[in-house]
């Protein structure tokens, strides 16, 4: 993949800044071209006791702000939405194992999936962590 000044300049800034986040609480973090996508702990919490997980399949092409896959829990159902657009390269098959990753570890080892990015300037319209901790105490939900 052959990137652009203006998107090693991107990615260059985004390695500093640590996480990434969207309306949907889903969280994203950048490692070269490579986002690594999981839900936040506020959504965990409101979720409950995860015991199921569908994630994307690897190869599969998807959109920001598309529905990609779904968790369910003891208390609700909730669909994933992907915070970019970009190629599946891998899927957390321990977490479809042991879905109950997610709420002991949604940050590390209760991530969901892997994308190859491929519109790195979707990446401005996400939130970082202060402007979504704003978010959380202004969201009605």
């Amino acid at each position: 993949m052959c990137l652009s000044i203006v998107e090693k300049l991107l990615l260059i800034q985004i390695k500093f800044l640590e996480r990434f986040y969207t309306e949907k609480h889903e969280w994203i973090t950048i490692e070269g071209n490579i986002g690594i996508i999981g839900i936040s702990n506020y959504a965990q919490e409101a979720l409950g006791d995860v015991v199921y997980a569908q994630l994307p399949d690897v190869g599969s092409e998807i959109e920001k702000e598309a529905e990609c896959g779904a968790l369910e829990s003891v208390k609700a159902a909730s669909e994933l939405y992907s915070p970019v657009s970009g190629k599946v390269i891998e899927k957390n098959e321990e977490v479809e194992k042991i879905p109950s990753l997610i709420n002991t570890s949604c940050y590390e080892k209760g991530w969901l999936f892997k994308v190859e990015l491929n519109k790195f300037d979707e990446l401005k319209s996400l939130m970082n962590e202060e402007a979504y901790n704003e978010f959380l105490k202004s969201d009605p939900a």
